[in-house]
């Protein structure tokens, strides 16, 4: 079943992970999909191979913390594609992990740049199309640490929590327009920001993986398409009634 068909989906930080599993997903589902990332070469590579697949799919280079860029991109976007329908604010950093009184000015700014200043800008110059369209959907990457929280990366919890708040701020400002706004918050998904936290651990990546296994009560960490699922369900009119609302997709992780 074609459930985005005839829509226009950009993705942010589109070419790994959660991001690429999302494309793919939407362009099996019949949506084009601007795949957009600071990595031009997996990008382009996941283009290709959706276009393998008899989806339509292009990249471009986005970095979503320079507003110019985040600007140009979207209008090429809309050049291209005829509009935008839906955008899945996904790039996203872990950052630092120290104390707070450890991180410097620099490192708190990097993470809050990416996670919630370029959710911002991406927002920001999505609205104009969305509302010349007709309506449109903005799926924002969370966490459960946008919920809940733990004694470690600050600067990543205080950015996942603002995209939560930023979600329902824009679901209450633009519902007059038909525009839906929600958050997804994951629990542990195996993807290569996950993995490299593993690799830099003292107990290595095997042990690391068996660890956040066990944060689980379902019992393993997640993978990408299970996200990429649940993004696929706000993006598509099956949702036409959900905005503002938080889809948690943590094997269980907050329910303890």
């Amino acid at each position: 079943m074609k459930r985005v068909e005839g829509k226009v989906s950009i993705v942010t930080g589109g070419a790994l992970g959660i991001g690429r599993a999302t494309c793919l997903l939407l362009s099996k589902e019949g949506s084009k999909v601007a795949v957009t990332d600071i990595l031009d070469n997996e990008g382009k590579e996941l283009v290709d191979e959706i276009k393998k697949m008899g989806g339509m799919a292009e990249f471009w280079h986005l970095d979503t913390t320079k507003e110019r860029e985040v600007e140009k991109v979207f209008a090429d976007i809309s050049k291209k594609f005829g509009k935008i329908d839906i955008l899945v604010n996904n790039a996203g950093i872990a950052g630092v992990n120290k104390p707070t009184n450890e991180i410097t000015e620099a490192e708190w700014d990097k993470v809050i740049n990416v996670n919630v200043k370029g959710v911002f800008f991406c927002t920001k110059h999505a609205i104009p199309y969305m509302k010349r369209a007709g309506g449109g959907s903005i799926i924002n990457l969370s966490s459960i640490y946008g919920l809940i929280s733990a004694p470690d990366i600050p600067p990543y919890h205080a950015s996942k929590g603002a995209v939560r708040l930023m979600s329902k701020t824009d679901a209450l400002l633009y519902a007059k327009n038909n525009i839906r706004v929600n958050s997804v918050h994951p629990g542990y998904i195996w993807t290569p920001l996950v993995e490299n936290l593993g690799k830099e651990s003292p107990q290595g990546v095997k042990a690391f993986r068996k660890y956040l296994d066990s944060l689980h009560p379902i019992g393993h960490v997640g993978e990408p398409i299970d996200i990429a699922y649940g993004i696929l369900y706000l993006a598509s009119d099956e949702s036409k009634f959900v905005t503002g609302s938080e889809l948690v997709i943590d094997g269980g992780y907050t329910a303890k």
